[in-house]
């Protein structure tokens, strides 16, 4: 019988729970291997053993992200009518960021090397992909105007962005579900085609 495998799967996403939570608690000051250890109830060497130093540990927080986003966003029922699909992805966004906000700043907030960028635009890709085919549908089927979908996917991916951030920065009032709502909905309308508004 083999040995139980003690640096495992399990504690390796603990670790970078704990980790995301200092980060957002007290900045990279605040995330040392030692001080993450004590708060997972673990040793340095495994901290160590799993990423190899704090580089690679943020590194792996915000690959994690990235993987849990685009999760989320893969996992959103489709819908009959494909603009309402764009709604249904943004409210997910939106979930993901609220339910993970330490691996949301990690994701954004953090000051990258040109290699580490690289590395993030490639994670990134998953997240950005189902938004992307989305949009290529909607275009096809004349519901968004005949544009690069990459633009537009990338237009509305800001705006939802740039609302989530605000939100969780404090810096907007009391944020509903419905006030969400009608703001991507003002903001996709722009995208809109004049047949598409007049359904």
């Amino acid at each position: 019988m083999g040995r139980k495998r003690v640096h495992d799967e399990t504690l390796r996403l603990r670790l970078l729970d704990r980790a995301g939570e200092l980060l957002a608690e007290g900045g990279a000051d605040a995330l040392g291997l030692r001080s993450l250890a004590k708060a997972a109830d673990t040793s340095t060497s495994a901290v160590y053993s799993l990423f190899g130093g704090k580089d690679e540990l943020l590194h792996a927080l915000y690959e994690e992200g990235f993987r849990r986003l685009a999760e989320r966003l893969r996992a959103v029922p489709a819908d009959d009518d494909i603009v309402e699909h764009l709604v249904r992805l943004s409210h997910a966004y939106r979930a993901s960021a609220l339910e993970g906000p330490h691996y949301y700043r990690a994701m954004f907030d953090r000051r990258r090397t040109a290699e580490e960028d690289d590395a993030v635009r490639r994670a990134g890709h998953d997240a950005f992909e189902p938004l992307l085919e989305t949009v290529r549908q909607c275009v096809e089927q004349g519901r968004l105007v005949d544009a690069d979908p990459t633009l537009v996917a990338s237009a509305l991916w800001a705006h939802v962005h740039g609302l989530v951030s605000l939100e969780l920065s404090n810096l907007l009032p009391d944020v509903e579900d419905d006030m969400f709502e009608r703001a991507i909905r003002a903001g996709l309308s722009g995208w809109q085609t004049t047949t598409t508004a007049d359904r």
